[in-house]
């Protein structure tokens, strides 16, 4: 195989790290980018050469177009990779790649661009014979016409933002009293946030269950999935635990989701891995969109498949053929994502950025920790509060949650309010356990009364672990002796 010598990765943290494992496998030299207040991150001592790019604010930094392909170049750099968020799934950025001599390890810009768009890909995947719920064809530019809409399709309706993710700018309306104020507010929103006022209505579905498939698609036309996950626990529409497989899925369901998935990879000419995330209700599913870039979630489809999805895209970049078909790649087990995010779920998921103290990360058997942090980090508050992705594997899906609830109880993070105490108490939670999951878990009032006692006993605990790890002098000397260690194959190659 010919890969490339030295690829970017334009992205910092657990991704950028995940980024240069694959890399150093592959024999393939990593350049990391970085902002001043990384400049001790972890992901900077990883790689082989790294640079700084601006200041603290991504615009000047990490999603500084001009200074990553500046920087790209003076490197020596042949590939570009993204990770996700910032630059990832923006096709200026992929569209400026294709004109230099470097090559984006990702879709091609015009898929980027085509998939951005939620009313582009719906139409285009309506018209495939992918399923959709109803919604405003070419977005809404009136009051008027958004409530005409609202009340042929019948409440409750979800206002969204043409460009937009992660949530931003959603508004669920239930009846007609709200939808005036909700459309003008979207337009509003999808202004500022995006540069885009574009908006449209859908239909809502109020406990749906979030399933997507995992793609991945060669430039010689071949496609294959890695059957689904489950995201179906989030907070503001953002996914913090995951699962694969799902576990209400049935062979025949299967089918026709992964079907539906390699029908719209083909549709927009998809190339490299890829994303199609469906809202399933009623034994119905739903297209809502797909995630041109490497998911968050993509460490349990590895886990469950034994396929190498980072190293799949460095290859189909490359220009390499599918390594595997269809029928070679098969399901084994279950995992489980846990977000750990510096975030203080009593608090409404309020970020708690600040300096880590005291940390100590779980291992053992079925247990994958990708993290981008270290003792004596401080995580900024300019970026996103995500401090690691704690991975658990079984043969089963209960078996997987032992192992889960082990590793939450070993993992040790002090200094900053976390997710684990929420994980902790879903874990243990009856309702998850039998898989009875929807997009709207965490808000209803029961499950939260029943989460909310873990939380004393869980950072009780912590602080009791936290205790046996007081940093003494022969620890000190110990970490002192690694980092020289690692400063001196650095510098030596």
């Amino acid at each position: 195989m010919s890969f490339f010598d030295k690829v970017l990765i334009a992205n910092r943290g657990e991704i950028a790290i995940r980024v240069m494992r694959a890399c150093r496998e592959l024999g393939i030299e990593t350049v990391a980018i970085y902002s001043e207040p990384d400049k001790n991150a972890l992901h900077v001592r990883y790689a082989d050469e790294a640079f700084l790019i601006g200041e603290a604010h991504p615009s000047k930094s990490y999603l500084n177009i001009d200074r990553i392909v500046e920087v790209a170049e003076m490197s020596g750099s042949e590939a570009i990779h993204p990770g996700y968020g910032f630059l990832a799934e923006n096709y200026h950025f992929a569209e400026r790649i294709e004109e230099s001599n470097l090559t984006f390890i990702g879709p091609s810009s015009k898929t980027i661009h085509m998939m951005g768009s939620k009313l582009d890909s719906k139409e285009a995947m309506s018209a495939a014979g992918v399923p959709v719920l109803p919604w405003t064809k070419g977005g809404v530019t009136s009051a008027e016409a958004g409530i005409a809409f609202a009340e042929e399709i019948g409440y409750p309706v979800i206002v969204k933002a043409s460009a937009g993710g992660g949530g931003i700018g959603m508004q669920i309306v239930w009846d007609e009293s709200g939808i005036a104020e909700a459309i003008e507010k979207g337009m509003r929103i999808a202004q500022s946030a995006f540069g885009d006022p574009t908006i449209f209505i859908e239909k809502y579905l109020d406990k749906p269950r979030h399933i997507e498939v995992q793609i991945l698609s060669d430039m010689s036309g071949n496609g294959i999935h890695l059957f689904e996950r489950e995201c179906s626990i989030q907070r503001r529409h953002q996914k913090l635990v995951e699962e694969a497989p799902c576990p209400i899925m049935t062979p025949e369901l299967r089918e026709r989701m992964t079907d539906s998935a390699l029908t719209v990879a083909e549709t927009c000419n998809y190339t490299n891995a890829g994303t199609v995330e469906f809202l399933y209700a009623n034994g119905e599913y739903y297209f809502m969109e797909m995630n041109t870039r490497l998911q968050v979630e993509h460490t349990i489809t590895e886990m469950v498949t034994g396929v190498d999805i980072v190293r799949q895209q460095i290859a189909i970049a490359a220009g390499e053929d599918l390594a595997y078909d269809q029928e070679q790649v098969s399901l084994r087990g279950h995992a489980i994502e846990c977000r750990i995010n510096a975030e203080d779920p009593m608090n409404d998921f309020a970020a708690d950025p600040g300096k880590i103290v005291r940390y100590r990360s779980p291992g053992g058997p079925g247990i994958r920790v990708d993290s981008g942090i270290h003792v004596g980090y401080a995580i900024p508050p300019q970026y996103d509060s995500m401090i690691s992705k704690l991975c658990s594997y079984g043969l089963t899906r209960i078996e997987a949650i032992e192992r889960m609830r082990r590793a939450i109880y070993e993992y040790v993070i002090l200094g900053v309010k976390t997710t684990l105490p929420l994980h902790h108490a879903l874990m243990n939670n009856r309702q998850f356990i039998k898989g009875n999951t929807h997009t709207h878990f965490l808000a209803d009032q029961n499950i939260r009364r029943n989460l909310e006692r873990f939380f004393r006993d869980e950072e009780s605990r912590m602080q009791t672990l936290a205790e046996s790890l007081r940093q003494g002098k022969e620890t000190a000397a110990i970490t002192a002796a690694v980092n020289v260690y690692l400063h001196h194959m650095k510098k030596n190659g």
